[in-house]
């Protein structure tokens, strides 16, 4: 074969390759794409362009979970009934991070029986929970315009997320438990070191520019959520933690250990912050949470032990 050939013969096999290369990424970005909210970002979704809507209903759902306070908070143009944070300080990117308690399939998941109220509950209902506990304040009415809003937004959010994102949300595992109690003295230091430079060393976070609503949100006292939030529950917050903080952490790039997160939990659990009524939670006290701190319980361990553990005796007492 003339050297002409070989040339020849070399680029053709060059050609061919980047043209089977080229189909494979054109596959497989189709693939991804099959979802109408995907987009390339760190976690592989990020949420779509909202502008770009024409349904109106869906944009006020939107700015309502990421602005609550504009509209529900001390300054709020529609009534001043929360503490002031927002739907988003914990479902981070108005619900579309994956990391952040996401809301992506919320819609789907309701109605469900609930075991804390133990009936089965309307999506209303769960959003009216959030404003009366971790927004320690008063909700909407269930057929108020921002209610709807909310839940259109929600439906929504679930239409672009695929299948394939939500089962993989589900199936998030939690934070391993400790082989020891979580110690609210060495989370202090923790905190100082990774968390007071942002929520303050009082943990009352930092407000916006004009004073309307958090850059961070507070993380006790008046204006933080109160006892019957879910963040209140250790291991809710510690897995919050594990995986958003402190800036620039994620699930698959966390910064702080599990036993960071674990100890940094218990000192912002060991705060003061607003009380509530959870005498109705949890009718069956057989299906409380493990690590929810207020008895009766079903079992033989402490108050103290159910809200800071160790929580492996208690969780091999309900599955033996």
């Amino acid at each position: 074969m003339s050297s002409f050939s070989k040339r020849r013969t070399i680029v053709l096999c060059l050609v061919a390759l980047c043209s089977v290369l080229l189909l494979e990424g054109c596959l497989r970005n189709t693939s991804r794409s099959s979802s109408p909210g995907y987009r390339d970002g760190a976690e592989g979704w990020v949420l779509p362009d909202i502008d770009s809507l024409s349904d109106s209903t869906i944009k006020y759902g939107y700015r309502l979970v990421k602005s609550t306070s504009a509209y529900f908070g001390p300054k709020g143009s529609i009534r001043h009934s929360t503490n002031g944070m927002d739907c988003q300080n914990c479902h981070r990117a108005a619900g579309s991070d994956p990391n952040a308690i996401s809301l992506r399939s919320a819609y789907a998941r309701y109605p469900r029986r609930q075991r804390r109220s133990g009936v089965t509950e309307r999506l209303e209902k769960r959003i009216a929970d959030c404003f009366e506990r971790s927004m320690n304040g008063t909700a909407p009415a269930a057929d108020s315009r921002e209610m709807v809003a909310i839940i259109a937004y929600l439906r929504w959010l679930n239409d672009v997320t695929s299948t394939s994102d939500q089962q993989q949300m589900q199936d998030s595992v939690g934070l391993a438990f400790l082989d020891r109690p979580a110690d609210p003295i060495r989370g202090k230091r923790v905190y100082s070191t990774n968390c007071a430079s942002c929520h303050g060393s009082r943990g009352v976070g930092q407000l916006a520019p004009g004073r309307v609503s958090y850059v961070y949100p507070p993380l006790w006292g008046k204006h933080s959520y109160n006892i019957g939030a879910g963040m209140y529950r250790l291991s809710n917050l510690a897995r919050f933690i594990r995986y958003n903080m402190p800036l620039g952490a994620s699930r698959t790039s966390p910064i702080l250990s599990d036993a960071d997160a674990w100890d940094v939990a218990a000192f912002i659990a060991s705060q003061t912050r607003p009380t509530f009524d959870y005498a109705a939670d949890w009718p069956n006290i057989a299906e409380k949470p493990i690590d929810h701190p207020f008895g009766p319980f079903a079992d033989p361990f402490s108050e103290r032990e159910h809200k800071y553990g160790p929580f492996k005796p208690i969780e091999a007492f309900y599955t033996r």
